[in-house]
């Protein structure tokens, strides 16, 4: 990581820069981008808009636009991409922790986000590497999009909440492990939905529907996502009664 730079951005060009990178990462088409104004909105409103380069050359970003709910400021990050050749390269970790040390230097307790459960690698990173917990489940919440990664499916989404200040995040981002409830439920996903996606479109849609059954169930009963693991078969989210830390 000591060769990439991250720093917060301004100018159009970095901007546009970040919309050909959605196109290059996930392959949208024009209607499904987040446009150029709207880089330009985040960084003028109290959001947050970094990127990571490599030389003069832009290998990722992420974008954030703030929030309010329940009288509190949060911010809602909206958008983190790494290149595929800069990825496991430790990129997005670090975009992330910039945008932590960012919004605490506002004060600013909470970053949230929205990611596909099918997405098992990325839940890790969520939830292993940076500490993040979920207990909303939204069905559908863009619509079906153009992005091949998507396989068709509805976009399903787990809303990421990354409490900056808890006890549990600190430890994490200092490279601790979460800790681990003595007793949790789980839900598990085939190691293999990605490629579900593409040879069996109708196991995936199962394989989707039912794990949403299941996230809906378990946070109606108060629990949160707290864990996950990922071996040749599954990748298992581990959830546990859970109090707000707010």
């Amino acid at each position: 990581m000591s060769e990439i730079e991250i720093r917060a951005c301004a100018a159009v060009e970095e901007f546009q820069r970040m919309v050909e990178l959605q196109k290059t990462i996930w392959g949208f088409a024009d209607i499904d981008l987040v446009p150029l104004r709207m880089f330009v909105v985040a960084s003028k409103i109290g959001g947050q808009v970094f990127g990571a380069f490599d030389g003069a050359e832009m290998v990722g970003f992420v974008m954030a636009v703030p929030g309010y709910r329940h009288g509190k400021s949060y911010l809602h990050s909206h958008m983190a991409a790494v290149l595929p050749d800069y990825q496991n390269r430790g990129v997005g970790r670090g975009l992330k922790l910039r945008q932590r040390e960012e919004a605490l230097a506002r004060g600013i307790g909470l970053v949230e986000w929205t990611f596909d459960p099918l997405e098992l690698k990325n839940a890790r990173f969520n939830i292993e590497r940076l500490g993040a917990i979920a207990r909303r489940y939204v069905r559908n919440q863009y619509g079906r999009t153009s992005s091949p990664l998507h396989g068709g499916l509805p976009t399903d989404r787990l809303v990421a909440e990354w409490w900056l200040r808890t006890p549990r995040v600190e430890t994490v981002v200092n490279g601790g492990e979460p800790p681990r409830a003595s007793t949790t439920e789980r839900i598990r996903i085939p190691a293999n939905i990605g490629e579900l996606k593409k040879s069996d479109p109708k196991a995936a849609a199962q394989a989707q529907s039912e794990a949403g059954a299941l996230f809906e169930e378990w946070f109606g009963k108060g629990y949160a996502v707290t864990g996950f693991e990922l071996d040749e078969q599954f990748g298992t989210y581990l959830l546990e009664k859970f109090e707000s830390p707010s």
